[in-house]
């Protein structure tokens, strides 16, 4: 069922999530001592500061198709043959 699901993200993904995380966080942050000055609750100013740790979760913690723009490009896998031939060489010209 979840062979097809995609579960990694990218190096510039996981930069760009921790990027959104930090400016979700401390908006919240920010909105959520406002609203505790006005009311002069700190539990309204927890709260707000709760939801918006649940949104930047919600956020930034599922791999989407925003964090997966910049693939890793891999090498491709070399026999067995060519590596010993490679090493021959190597050792030759020392």
């Amino acid at each position: 069922m979840f062979d097809n699901v995609s579960t990694h993200m990218d190096y510039s993904g996981q930069k760009l999530a921790e990027q959104i995380f930090q400016v979700i966080i401390v908006a919240f942050g920010v909105i959520g001592f406002l609203i505790g000055y006005v009311t002069q609750q700190l539990s309204y100013a927890m709260i707000t500061l709760l939801i918006g740790c649940v949104i930047a979760s919600l956020v930034t913690l599922p791999p989407w198709s925003m964090y997966r723009q910049d693939p890793i490009g891999w090498q491709k896998v070399e026999s067995e043959e060519t590596i010993a031939q490679k090493t021959k060489s190597t050792k030759k010209r020392n």
